[in-house]
Formats: structure tokens, sequence, C-alpha cells
């Protein structure tokens, strides 16, 4: 069932979907030191423009799920995906603390709308091959990740302003977002007006959001503090600073490459817990060094530990028997995300009454508990059949 040119096509699609959105937020997130230098904003003022793109987000989510009841996927994607590309400038815009936030809503809403629908798009296709393959989807985020941090990185150290920078980048991915949308799955293959709008989480999906929230909050926290840690704490220039979220990426993307291979041969169970405990014993080892050079392996680590969680997670949402994929998939990514865009800003308040790599420890502490609640992706598990 997965042979054939259009299978192919459909995954290249999904694929360059999952790359767009991990490269405008990438941009995003490389430049928020220089945007919080120039509207003179503390962490905690950061923290709380931050909490608007949590707010757009969350409340995004739940409602992506009921529209894709209605709507296909394919058509909820690429509407979100442009508006998503189309906010990406108007953050380099924003003239004070106040209307950052507000264009952060406005940011966050495209961002949980689209994350839904392409990661139902992608449990589609995943249907069509018979096998895992959600965590190369998730790779090609990471790829998106990592380019767009690079990029953003080097324009940054050459001085390149973050306007110009930022409507560059939202037209080129514009134009990947439009071609990659006439190849998506058609019409119909998600739209199921009949089935029920909302439903009741059960048990197994709650257990999936907690899995999701505590790795969520260890992503969001690389995005949002690392270029941050490394800038404000370890003294680095701003190209170095950038290239932490990289690395990050960098070492998530190779090991989502490999993630359905390994997923297959160890079992979704076992992935879980070895990722929580590299990503604990990696960061927690480099917050006690506190060295530039350990802070990148201990960032890589964090990588290379949540790397299959998340794949493995929303894989097993949407096979959940008895609910349709869109709404089990915005069940368990509203939990999910709710820790990767409320625990950034939870960081930063945390990093004002303490330090920040003592907040940044709150990581090592979630990293621990995925590892305690591995289990819970047992039941749902993924069950390849080639």
């Amino acid at each position: 069932m997965g042979n054939g040119h259009g299978a192919s096509g459909n995954r290249l699609a999904v694929a360059g979907m999952f790359f767009v959105n991990g490269a405008v937020f990438a941009n995003w997130v490389t430049r928020i030191p220089v945007i919080q230098q120039k509207l003179g904003l503390s962490n905690g003022a950061l923290g709380v423009a931050i909490t608007g793109m949590a707010v757009g987000a969350l409340v995004s989510m739940p409602t992506t799920g009921w529209v894709l009841t209605r709507f296909s996927s394919r058509s909820v994607t690429t509407i979100a995906g442009l508006g998503y590309c189309a906010t990406l400038p108007l953050l380099a815009l924003a003239p004070n603390l106040l209307i950052l936030a507000m264009v952060l809503v406005l940011f966050g809403a495209f961002n949980g709308a689209m994350d839904v629908a392409m990661n139902a798009q992608g449990i589609a296709v995943e249907k069509r091959y018979q096998r895992p393959i959600m965590s190369s989807f998730h790779g090609w985020f990471s790829v998106g990740g990592m380019a767009g941090a690079s990029g953003s990185g080097l324009l940054a150290s050459a001085g390149i302003d973050p306007i110009p920078h930022l409507v560059g980048v939202a037209l080129l991915l514009g134009i990947v977002t439009i071609f990659a949308s006439r190849r998506l799955l058609s019409a119909g293959i998600d739209a199921v007006s009949h089935e029920p709008a909302f439903v009741v989480p059960t048990r197994a999906l709650l257990g999936l959001g907690a899995v999701a929230f505590c790795a969520l909050v260890g992503e969001g926290a690389m995005a949002d503090w690392s270029a941050i840690y490394l800038r404000k704490t370890l003294g680095t220039g701003l190209g170095l600073a950038a290239a932490g979220y990289s690395v990050f990426s960098l070492a998530m993307a190779v090991f989502r490459f490999t993630g359905d291979w390994l997923t297959q041969r160890l079992g979704p169970v076992r992935m879980v817990r070895l990722g929580g405990i590299v990503a604990a014993t990696g960061l927690g080892l480099s917050l006690i060094i506190a060295q530039p050079v350990a802070a990148l392996i201990g960032f890589a680590c964090v990588g290379v530990g949540f790397s299959t969680i998340i794949p493995i997670v929303f894989s097993a949402a949407g096979r959940t028997p008895g609910i349709p994929p869109g709404l089990s998939l915005a069940a368990v990514t509203t939990t999910g995300y709710s820790g990767f865009l409320f625990g950034p800003p939870l960081i930063g308040f945390a990093s004002d009454l303490l330090t920040l790599p003592r907040a940044l420890s709150i990581v090592v502490i979630l990293s621990t508990i995925i590892a305690v609640l591995a289990g819970t992706v047992r039941r749902p598990a993924i069950t390849p059949n080639s």
C-alpha cells in the first residue's frame, strides 16, 4: 500500500510542511535576543510576551480538532501554513511589549492549527505505508529548525536586521508551502462530519498527553532559552548563541531519521525510557559544568533523547480506537504544547527568581519523569506490518 509515486509524493509533501513549520519557528527563536535587546525586555517581560504565543496555540489546537471533523487536513494545513509564514515578519516590526505579545497570539494560533493538521496528514500517510514513518516527518521539522537556526545565526553574525531577514524567509517558505500543498492527501481522507466534534479524553490519551507535556517543555526551553543561556550566562557571541538551537535541532533530526527503524527493534516503551534518561543526564551534567562546549553537548543530548518521543506519542494518539484522529491528536497536542508554550515563560519567571541555569534544571526533572512514565505508550503502540 505504500508503493507508487502517489504515496511517495504525499509523503514528500507532508515532509515539506513539517520543514516549513520548523524553519519558521527557528527563524523567530534565534532572533529573540536581538528583539529582546531592541525592546529592552527583561527575561520576565519576554516570558510575558511568549505567553501570547501559548494562548494563541492553545485556543487554536482544540478548535482545529473540531475543524478537522468538518474539513480536510489538506485545506487546514495549507491555510495555517501560509498564515504562519505571513505573521513571521510582524514579530520584528513590533514596537513594544504589548504589540509583540499580540502578534505572538496570532503567530501561535497559526502554529497550533498547522501542527494539528499536518500531523493528521502524517498519520493518514503513515496508514497508507502500513509501517512507522512519523519519526521521519518530525525529522523534517528538525531539519527545518536546523536550517532556520543556522541561516539566522549567520545573518545575525553579519549584522543583518531582523526585519529584512524575516520578510525574505516568510516569502521563501510561503512559496514552499504552496508547492507542497498540491501533493497533500486530498479532501475526504479525514473530513468525517458524522463523527463527534468533541470527545472526553480517555485514560490512555491523558497518559500520552503527560509524556508529551514533559518532552515539549524541554523542546520549548531549548528553543526559547538556549541562545539566551549561551549569550547572557556563558557570555558567548551572537553567532555561537544561535548555534545552541542549531545543535539541538541537528541532533534531534539525525536521530529522528533513524527513529522509525529503532522503534521497530527496541519498541516504543524502551525508546521513550532511554530518551528521558539521555536528556536528563546530558543536560544535567552540562548545567553543572557551565562551559559553552559542555552546553552545546548538553543541548545535543536533549535533542537525541527527545527525538522519537513526540512522534511515538502522536502516532499512538492518532491510532486511538473509537476516536477520530483529528480529535485525539488535538487532545494530546493541546496537552503537550501547553508544556511547549507555557513552560518557557515559566522558566523565564523562574530565572528572574533564581538563575537561568537553575531554572533549566526543571527540564532535567521532567526528563526523568518521562523515563518513569514510558509505559504509557505501550497499549496504543505503533504496530508495523511491513
